[in-house]
């Protein structure tokens, strides 16, 4: 779902899709590796349903559940929510820096294909977002990518200030977002019944929704979607949105620097990121975790917690989540300098060279299992099962994604995507790929 996957030999003067030739590993490997973290945050937080029952149930659930269930929660507040989208955010701004390179080696302005390519995936996800999932990512990314196309020209140092300015600032702009008529009451009782008005609200708007996708049927849970998502979805979505725009400026700046595609020159940056990155993830996620124990023992309500405390926690929410992404890019890169690794980790490469495609299938294989039209597992799956059921889709996805592109040149979602972008069909069969480059002329 990167914009553009990474290239390593110079591309001829025309502009066509990446071969498989002119990837790095490393990259679809990293995609790989993030598309499973994200699985498992979307089953996790969404699909399951967790997200839409009331607090007090989610608590007395946490209070009562068995060690494995405790133990995933935890493992997975601290290692893999907010971390993986955080990757994947990354990879999308180092796939634009790949494919503005590609562009520049041609002599050719990026701008006309990147549109083309992003107004492509805007119309593939707005129909994946009202149709299957109202957490879809293709559409925001989509959006904020042409906001790429404005920084593309900037130093270094002004990609590095606003990218750390987007993505750890902007998380107190959201906070003000969220509480905007809390803060502006006159007194600390108007502002706690303000919280509390607004909490009722979105209550029994996820209620509703919940209820459609219990027990209401495809076009019952397509209502609700639309529903839930401009009434309470959302106003979140904005929240957030330049956070996760400095997380694209980032992989930009990572990109043009071209440090993965020339690793050994770079050891040292990637040892220092998986210290630097631990510090800075074990206190951002551990403050989450601290915060999220007082929820528990109800020392704390989102009613009476003190206004000061978003303001704090927010930004090293957000801390966390760039520390952990930077140990798992780092991390991923010194193992994959190593032969047996590299065979190891290589296993997900082809899942990230067909990521649109098993995005989209998550998306369609979760709905079925878990809403009330399909198999009807909706907030009947606990943490660990949740995992489990990740776990078992994503290897069947790795086995398909190995003999899809033992065939074929593409994933079938990535086809249509790259046959839209360039405006005819793209030669699917590897051996038809072959023969079109023969024959071609000079």
């Amino acid at each position: 779902m990167t914009p553009a996957p990474a290239d390593v030999s110079v591309p001829s003067a025309e502009a066509r899709p990446v071969d498989s030739s002119e990837r790095l590993a490393l990259l679809d490997t990293l995609r790989g590796f993030a598309l499973c973290g994200v699985f498992i945050s979307n089953v996790m937080v969404w699909f399951s349903g967790r997200v839409f029952l009331p607090r007090e149930q989610v608590l007395a659930a946490m209070n009562n559940a068995s060690l494995a269930d405790t133990v995933t929660w935890h493992a997975f507040s601290v290692l893999v929510a907010g971390k993986f989208i955080t990757l994947f955010s990354f990879l999308f701004g180092l796939g634009f820096a790949v494919q503005m390179g590609r562009a520049e080696a041609r002599g050719a302005s990026i701008t006309p294909l990147y549109v083309r390519r992003l107004g492509v995936m805007l119309v593939m996800g707005l129909a994946h977002l009202f149709l299957i999932w109202y957490g879809d990512i293709l559409s925001t990314y989509a959006v904020l990518g042409f906001g790429l196309l404005l920084f593309r020209g900037r130093s270094d140092r002004t990609l590095l200030s606003y990218a750390l300015l987007f993505a750890l600032g902007w998380s107190i702009v959201g906070v003000v977002i969220f509480k905007y008529p809390q803060l502006m009451a006159d007194t600390p009782e108007a502002g706690a019944a303000i919280a509390k008005a607004a909490s009722e609200k979105s209550g029994a708007i996820r209620a509703r929704t919940l209820a459609a996708f219990t027990s209401g049927s495809w076009l019952d849970a397509t209502k609700a979607t639309g529903d839930f998502f401009f009434s309470d979805y959302l106003p979140m979505l904005v929240a957030i949105t330049l956070s996760t725009f400095g997380r694209f400026l980032l992989g930009l700046l990572a990109g043009r620097r071209r440090i993965f595609h020339d690793v050994p020159q770079h050891l040292r940056l990637f040892r220092r990121l998986l210290g630097w990155g631990l510090v800075a993830g074990v206190i951002g996620s551990g403050s989450g975790l601290v915060l999220q124990q007082l929820m528990l023992k109800k020392v704390f309500t989102p009613e009476t917690l003190p206004t000061w405390v978003p303001f704090v926690t927010a930004p090293l929410r957000h801390l966390g989540e760039l520390g952990f992404a930077a140990v798992y890019v780092s991390g991923f890169t010194l193992l994959f300098q190593r032969a047996t690794w590299q065979r190891v980790l290589g296993l997900l490469a082809p899942v990230g060279r067909m990521a649109l495609t098993n995005y989209l299938s998550q998306s369609i294989i979760s709905v079925l299992f878990f809403y009330g039209y399909g198999l009807g597992f909706i907030t009947k799956v606990g943490p660990a099962a949740c995992v489990a059921y990740c776990l078992a889709v994503f290897s069947v996805q790795v086995v398909w994604s190995h003999l899809w592109l033992s065939r074929f040149r593409f994933g079938p979602a990535e086809w249509v995507w790259r046959s839209l972008t360039y405006g005819k069909a793209q030669p699917m069969r590897r051996d038809d790929a072959s023969g079109q480059r023969t024959t071609a002329p000079a």
